[in-house]
């Protein structure tokens, strides 16, 4: 009885020696892993990084190349290189607001919006009556 007793606290001891040692490796195994997805996924974002960065500069320097051919002085000198022709408005052509752009549409919309506008019906409903 005594042999049979101590080769089942050994068998025991094995089976539980294996599954903590087989625990902990699965553990370092993840870890691993984990951390190698973290390293993955710090590469790619260096990389968006960059190519954000990238995308930025380049902008900044179309909005500086349209800010420069945009300039006055260039489209008088484009004009006279292509023979375009154009010339200033004339004072007959200006039409000079005294109030607040954006005030005066927003109002012009919300009259139309609401029924405040010239009423005006159509031949379709005049005749239906």
């Amino acid at each position: 009885m005594k042999k049979a007793s101590s080769q089942a606290f050994v068998n025991q001891f094995l089976v539980y020696a294996l599954v903590a040692i087989c625990g902990s490796a699965s553990i370092g195994l993840g870890t691993v892993w984990m951390r190698h997805q973290i390293s993955v996924v710090a590469n790619e974002n260096k990389l968006l990084e960059s190519s954000i960065a990238d995308l930025e500069r380049r902008i900044e320097e179309t909005d500086a190349a349209i800010a420069a051919e945009q300039d006055p002085a260039v489209l008088n000198q484009r004009n006279t290189e292509w023979r375009i022709g154009l010339v200033p408005p004339g004072e007959t052509q200006v039409h000079r607001v005294s109030e607040d752009p954006v005030m005066r549409l927003a109002s012009l919309h919300n009259r139309k919006l609401f029924g405040e506008g010239p009423a005006t019906i159509s031949l379709r409903v005049a005749l239906a009556h």
